[in-house]
């Protein structure tokens, strides 16, 4: 792992969605499979001048350092991921703080072959998008654990599938229970 950049920084999070479905049906196979996306993914990171963070199973956390950079590699690859653009603060050998967090949550809310930016990210790259690649303004969402929401949105490449579900945030999940509260005030009554 290369030297950790630190300040405005674009941090990505990849998954395979449905890894779990996918071992089972490949039984031995899977592992062949998994080195062959993880050559993959290194490949793009790579690619776009970012720094591979850490992995666990599929999933693989990288820093760019440029929202640009970490458009491109997402681009070239085909499972779920998040982008976020923010501070990044190292404690440790790793990162902290509230953007590494928006960041995997934002890769949580996606779907397979889907690749999700914050507004953040989305008002940085927007004009400097490859030619064959758009950017959809999902809406704002509710994240989980964070206290306002997110303007996500989506990036539509050309020749792969367009059309998803609505992300899986809180505000994709009904029930009957208000909305989170961000405040204790007036509790005592």
């Amino acid at each position: 792992m290369g030297e950790l950049p630190t300040g405005t920084v674009t941090f990505l999070f990849t998954d395979i969605q449905g890894s779990t479905r996918l071992l089972q049906r490949l039984g031995g196979r899977y592992a062949e499979v998994l080195a062959r996306h993880a050559e993959i993914l290194r490949g793009a990171i790579a690619e776009g001048e970012g720094i591979e963070v850490g992995t666990e199973g599929d999933s693989f956390f990288a820093v760019f350092p440029t929202p640009a950079g970490a458009v491109r590699a997402a681009v070239a690859v085909r499972v779920r991921m998040g982008i976020h653009t923010g501070e990044g603060t190292l404690g440790g050998e790793n990162y902290v703080g509230i953007d590494v967090n928006r960041a995997a949550r934002i890769s949580a809310a996606g779907h397979g072959e889907q690749v999700i930016l914050s507004g953040t990210t989305r008002a940085l790259v927007e004009r400097a998008l490859p030619e064959d690649v758009a950017v959809r303004d999902l809406g704002e969402h509710r994240l989980k654990d964070l206290a306002e929401p997110e303007r996500l949105h989506d990036l539509v490449i050309e020749g792969l599938p367009s059309e998803f579900p609505p992300p899986r945030t809180l505000d994709a999940r009904p029930n009957n229970l208000p909305a989170q509260l961000t405040s204790f005030v007036g509790r005592e009554e």
